[in-house]
């Protein structure tokens, strides 16, 4: 029986302020911008290309949820955005205003950088090896 991961939930502090951020700065795409009523939406994108997995962006809904914008993964880097290009992806986020953390860096498996994301979240940019 063949399985992936559909979505990811990130919790986010304003479904409008999130589409804007990731649409604009990283170039994904939007999906679904669904209201379900009473104030929720699902609200799904996508990076360029994807085929299979969404991130879910989920207004917190209470002061417990708003504490753990950007600390879902306590600290560490929580997502892991391939590209085709470092070198490409790399100077056009920057252009934008996206946060790296660090230069870029050559390892065993591939070219990457920690960057940042609207809410602190820390994201691996990389291009693996062939």
């Amino acid at each position: 029986m063949p399985q992936h991961i559909g979505a990811l939930t990130l919790l986010v502090d304003d479904y409008d302020r999130a589409i804007a951020y990731y649409t604009n700065s990283l170039g994904f795409s939007l999906i679904d911008d669904i209201d379900l009523g009473g104030g929720k939406r699902w609200v799904l994108v996508a990076p360029p290309g994807a085929q299979e997995t969404r991130m879910l962006l989920a207004q917190a809904a209470d002061e417990a949820q708003r504490a753990q914008i950007g600390l879902q993964a306590g600290g560490r880097v929580f997502l892991f955005l391939h590209t085709d290009d470092f070198a490409r992806d790399h100077a056009a986020y920057k252009a934008r205003g996206v946060k790296f953390c660090e230069e870029p860096r050559y390892e065993p498996y591939g070219t990457v950088a920690v960057f940042e994301d609207l809410y602190g979240n820390r994201w691996d940019l990389l291009e693996l090896k062939r």
